[in-house]
């Protein structure tokens, strides 16, 4: 898959099938190839994508550059070629879009589970369960599902979010699925939302991430990279992944970051997302095999189908 020429009705077969035949997204999920899960010694690789379902729409100094759908899907299916790329984590829209295309076959999928919680909003902390469930992503055989969880203590709606958060690991630990928590301390300053990226502030946010539901089992923890990365990786003994960085950061500069941050015991791989879609120099396709020579573990999975093959025609029959 290379980037579309602009034709603007090249994703119109995708509203025809809503509106004809919406049960083909679940057929297109419970009949695809599957990933074989995580493999020891090997990290993953994971796009992500939920950004847009937060209104969070902006890259560096474009503030709507993940606005037009027909590009962002151009950049994922360039992107989810990648034979060392896992999967993708995104909300419900995105992902039934990438369903549909067969984009993600023989992929690991994460479901977006709370969106709720807009930049801006007055009562942004508040950030409720708007996306996935843990049932929706056991029906379409997603790998899991993850939660954005703000730890603000001058905010009084933390202490709902930690017990709505809880309930979501709860949830999905009941499904057999992996609970990925993204914490953060977070604090109001002159009118915004911020995030403490203070080493301190991101050990003290992994412990009490680390402690919400009944069992830590299946829980995943998806963290930022910052100084002294070794202090907090010691903080725990989840599997962990690192997230994207900042939208404003150049790309070459957050993917220095990555490099030692991957070699710590406890680092199971990448979620990017903005970092990788929407490169300095645009080349999505680049980006992605840099970011993947990071990652332990070598290339391909032997048995990885290619998403951009065009399906066979019994693949084809099955979606019928």
């Amino acid at each position: 898959m290379t980037m579309s020429d602009g034709d603007p009705r090249r994703y119109e077969h995708l509203t025809e099938t809503r509106l004809h035949d919406p049960g083909a997204v679940l057929r297109a999920a419970q009949t695809r190839p599957r990933h074989p899960g995580p493999q020891r010694g090997r990290q993953l690789f994971i796009l992500a994508s939920d950004h847009p379902a937060r209104g969070a729409l902006g890259v560096k100094d474009d503030p709507l550059a993940m606005a037009d759908r027909r590009d962002l899907l151009d950049r994922l299916q360039t992107a989810l070629a990648h034979p060392r790329v896992d999967g993708v984590l995104a909300s419900p829209d995105i992902l039934d879009d990438l369903l549909l295309l067969g984009a993600v076959d023989g992929k690991l999928l994460f479901g977006s589970m709370n969106r709720a919680g807009l930049p801006g909003l007055v009562n942004e902390v508040d950030d409720r369960f708007t996306g996935h469930t843990a049932a929706g992503l056991a029906a379409i055989g997603a790998a899991g599902g993850k939660m954005l969880t703000r730890i603000a203590f001058d905010d009084t709606h933390t202490t709902s979010m930690l017990e709505a958060t809880a309930r979501a690991v709860d949830a999905l630990h009941r499904h057999q699925m992996v609970a990925m928590i993204e914490p953060f301390i977070s604090m109001h300053r002159q009118g915004q939302l911020v995030n403490d990226l203070s080493t301190d502030a991101v050990v003290r946010s992994v412990a009490i991430a680390q402690g919400l539901g009944g069992s830590s089992a299946r829980t995943w923890l998806k963290l930022p990279v910052v100084a002294e990365m070794e202090r907090v990786m010691a903080a725990t003994t989840l599997p962990t992944v690192l997230l994207g960085g900042s939208a404003a950061a150049g790309t070459e500069d957050i993917l220095a970051t990555w490099a030692p941050a991957l070699r710590l015991p406890g680092v199971q791989g990448l979620t990017a997302g903005r970092v990788l879609l929407y490169p300095d120099d645009g080349d999505v396709a680049r980006a992605v095999e840099v970011a993947a020579g990071l990652l332990r573990g070598g290339g391909a999975r032997p048995d990885s189908r290619d998403p951009a093959k065009p399906r066979t025609s019994e693949e084809e029959e099955r979606l019928r």
